[in-house]
């Protein structure tokens, strides 16, 4: 098998896993196809090296969170986005409004935390784990996880608090 044919078996078969990942950093499905597309151009160009790697998923997993980072330190976090339709769930389960609470709360966290609630939570990787994919202590993941979390917990109270007020009105 050549080079590129390893390399489309792999990307053919992890596009939807890197989209799920993808997805809740940003919030949008587009969004989240461009940055799998940038992470999978660039595990391209380094796929020689890549392909060695112990663990491609995480080497891969790297990529893509480098490049949401990068993102939004440049141009794409101050665009406005408009859409005539509502974003798509990505929760398979009964309580979309939750869903819809819990996506809007992770909007409000910082990137940078966002990226690390992501990778703690949703990809279930250890602190450890955690702190090579974004090449910071593990002390700095325990941090950045526990202030995303008392962001995610501070909005979601907000929320709460609107509904019961307006439940009263």
């Amino acid at each position: 098998m050549s080079l590129d044919e390893e390399y489309t078996a792999y990307v053919s078969g992890r596009l939807p896993w890197l989209r799920r990942i993808a997805y809740p950093l940003c919030q949008d499905w587009h969004r989240a196809d461009d940055l799998v597309q940038t992470a999978i151009t660039r595990l391209y160009v380094k796929w020689r090296h890549a392909r060695l790697a112990d663990d491609l998923d995480a080497y891969v997993r790297v990529i893509l969170i480098r490049v949401f980072l990068a993102e939004q330190r440049g141009g794409w976090f101050y665009r406005v986005r408009l859409t005539s339709t509502p974003p798509h769930s990505s929760f398979e389960g009964s309580d979309r409004d939750m869903a819809m609470d819990l996506r809007r709360a992770l909007a409000a966290v910082p990137p940078r935390q966002r990226a690390t609630l992501v990778l703690r939570f949703h990809c279930d990787l250890s602190v450890e784990q955690t702190a090579r994919t974004l090449g910071c202590s593990t002390g700095t993941v325990k941090s950045q996880t526990a202030r995303g979390l008392a962001t995610l917990r501070s909005t979601l109270g907000a929320q709460d608090t609107r509904v019961a007020h307006t439940e009263e009105c």
